[in-house]
């Protein structure tokens, strides 16, 4: 499990608003930090046209490299830290320009510079 990685994850149970059900997250820490086995992802949702300008959502083509089988959005805005054994089968993994453009949109929900 390392960074850029595409994973099914179980996401169940959530509260309110919270994205739910099994789905593709991107895993999204560094792969040097961390002794709990816990991984931070950014968890993918289906791609709206309206999201087009939505800075912290990231549009993946389906691709070779990335296995999806629709266009998805990641949402930046629903990052969170999740036990490695809510992992249930990896997808595939997003290329280095998606993950700039990834580290891009958590840039502009974490107030980063």
């Amino acid at each position: 499990m390392n960074k850029g990685e595409i994973w099914l994850i179980n996401l169940n149970p959530t509260i309110g608003a919270e994205i739910q059900k099994t789905r593709p997250a991107v895993i999204v820490n560094n792969n040097a930090v961390g002794i709990l086995p816990l991984k931070v992802i950014v968890p993918l949702t289906d791609w709206k046209p309206h999201y087009q300008s939505v800075p912290w959502l990231v549009k993946l083509i389906p691709d070779y490299e990335n296995k999806l089988q629709k266009i998805s959005g990641a949402d930046a805005f629903q990052i969170r830290s999740v036990s490695e054994q809510r992992f249930v089968k990896k997808v595939g993994k997003i290329c280095d320009k998606t993950m700039q453009e990834l580290k891009n949109a958590l840039k502009v929900v974490l107030e980063i510079n």
